[in-house]
């Protein structure tokens, strides 16, 4: 190295002089106020002991666990009252399913007494027609006695042809039988069940009951009636009894649970009207 290379000083720089009055004036300040206080104060003060009290850091922090305390627990009233909601809904559903599946055996029960109570009027109304019938022929029995007599066999052979002689031979087969409401054989007999079995032997399927055989082929007249006619008595659709027209002013049917099967004269009890089928 040179000798005459710069060798750095390791002093302090100077400091200026304004600087150097600065800090001699806050020193002496300083310096004044204690001598001030000192000589202000007493002789034996006694030390200071006052407590000075931070700021305490954690009050928001306080604030914001209480909050979300709240929260939680609002959520969980949530909750639970959705629960309470959700079990009430299910059990109104369940309660609904119920009173619908009893409303439904209720309506099929009242389905059921209703249409027994039907069959019951209908088999009270075929029972009271069968008494007014009964009680009918009885007054005619005893205002016709003579005729009567001779009507309760068969005093009459009918001379019938073809299909409609089957029909009266095989009606003619059964006087004798006894009445039975709703009989249809072999050995007992309603009216409208003799009538169907006698067509039944000649292919003809009639309907079963008076009814509807009184509406079953050609209304004719009863001055025109010819074997294998059938009789009726009470109105077209509405009858209550029928019989087979034999021929010669003749006819059988199953009468009632007096008399049975019987061929009797049209005087005996004059029909309502007849129908021809063959």
């Amino acid at each position: 190295m040179s000798h005459t290379a710069h060798i750095p000083s390791h002093r302090k720089p100077r400091q200026s002089a304004s600087k150097t009055a600065l800090r001699a004036g806050v020193a002496g300040g300083v310096l004044s106020t204690i001598a001030v206080a000192g000589a202000a104060g007493p002789a034996q003060a006694e030390p200071v002991t006052q407590t000075l009290e931070m700021p305490t850091i954690t009050a928001g922090l306080s604030t914001t666990v209480a909050a979300s305390a709240q929260a939680t627990q609002q959520v969980a009233l949530d909750l639970e009252t959705q629960a309470h909601e959700d079990a009430a809904a299910a059990v109104a559903a369940k309660t609904a399913k119920k009173a619908k599946a009893e409303a439904v055996r209720k309506a099929e029960a009242e389905r059921k007494a209703e249409a027994a109570a039907k069959a019951k009027a209908e088999a009270a109304a075929e029972r009271a027609s069968r008494t007014a019938e009964r009680t009918t022929l009885s007054a005619s029995s005893g205002s016709s006695g003579s005729t009567t007599t001779s009507a309760s066999s068969p005093s009459y052979s009918s001379n019938a042809t073809g299909s409609a002689a089957s029909v009266v031979a095989f009606a003619q087969a059964q006087i004798g039988d006894a009445y039975v409401s709703g009989g249809t054989g072999p050995n007992s007999w309603d009216c409208s069940g003799l009538v169907q079995a006698a067509f039944r032997t000649v292919g003809v399927d009639l309907p079963r009951v008076s009814q509807s055989q009184s509406t079953f082929g050609t209304q004719v007249s009863l001055d025109s009636l010819q074997p294998g006619d059938i009789l009726y008595w009470g109105g077209a659709g509405s009858a209550y009894h029928v019989g087979i027209y034999v021929g010669g002013g003749q006819f059988v049917g199953a009468q009632n649970s007096s008399t049975g099967v019987v061929q009797k004269s049209l005087d005996y009890d004059p029909p309502s009207g007849a129908v021809r089928v063959l």
